[in-house]
């Protein structure tokens, strides 16, 4: 996989626009590891800019136990919509809301304490430049945190669309090694990281592929089969992907990475 090109922006930006209303209804994973991520990794209680990258719907803006005294709260998304649902729901909250692209964040150097992301950075079309835009906007001391998917996400859906053709029907995510080797060239220092894997079930394949449209995560590498997909083919990767079943359900893996990294 290319660190560069690989996903398509503008359809991952569309993609997440139009998901923001319909996100938070079926983002039952993305809750349980932004929690897990809490727990493994607190929120240092330093004083200073506290940045959220891929807020979305602000679930995890809402966890982050930030001391309004002392530390001050960015919550940033490249889609506007979903900026807007965040702030609807988090009223209360002390919340500086920024619509920018994390691959070219527009903060000046050593200027945040602590950058947190849950399951966003997956979307990035460049993440080896992600990583050093944080490091260049961190202050020295200063931490990354984050949860993002692995190589071996939806493992079970890429198999059964291998059956049917050589097309992309599926993201590719970049693997635990790449991401450790991206840090650490970025300069990253303390690297802490571990790989845990996730499984919900479902009643069919359609629902599964009806989630993942509900939450945004429509297939957006640059590879994938520009044409319509026939019913046929449809039908095909389904009958494959039911060959698996457990039960009356099926099962659908997610590899999540969780990552702590010093400047």
């Amino acid at each position: 996989m290319t660190a560069v090109g690989h996903l398509d922006k503008v359809k991952i930006k569309r993609s997440f626009a139009a998901a923001a209303g319909s996100y938070d209804e079926l983002a039952v994973l993305q809750r349980q590891v932004g929690l897990a991520l809490l727990e493994k990794y607190p929120l240092d209680a330093s004083p200073g800019v506290i940045l959220d990258v891929g807020c979305g719907t602000g679930f995890l803006s809402r966890q982050l136990p930030v001391d309004s005294s002392s530390q001050h709260l960015v919550a940033l998304d490249i889609a506007f919509p979903m900026l807007l649902a965040s702030r609807q729901k988090n009223l209360n909250l002390p919340v500086h809301y920024l619509c920018a692209d994390a691959e070219s964040m527009p903060f000046a150097a050593h200027s945040i304490r602590q950058i947190y992301s849950n399951l966003a950075l997956q979307w990035c079309q460049d993440l080896p430049a992600v990583f050093a835009g944080c490091k260049r906007v961190l202050k020295f001391g200063g931490q990354l945190v984050f949860a993002t998917f692995g190589s071996s996400t939806l493992r079970e859906l890429k198999s059964a669309w291998a059956e049917v053709d050589g097309f992309a029907h599926v993201n590719e995510f970049y693997g635990f090694e790449q991401i450790n080797w991206f840090l650490q060239d970025a300069g990253f220092q303390s690297i802490s990281s571990e790989v845990a894997m996730y499984q919900s079930s479902y009643p069919s394949v359609m629902a599964l592929m009806r989630e993942l449209k509900g939450i945004g995560a429509h297939n957006v590498n640059m590879d994938r089969n520009k044409k319509p997909t026939t019913r046929r083919q449809l039908q095909h990767m389904i009958s494959c992907y039911e060959g698996n079943m457990v039960g009356t359900e099926v099962l659908a893996s997610y590899e999540i990475i969780f990552v702590r990294a010093q400047r």
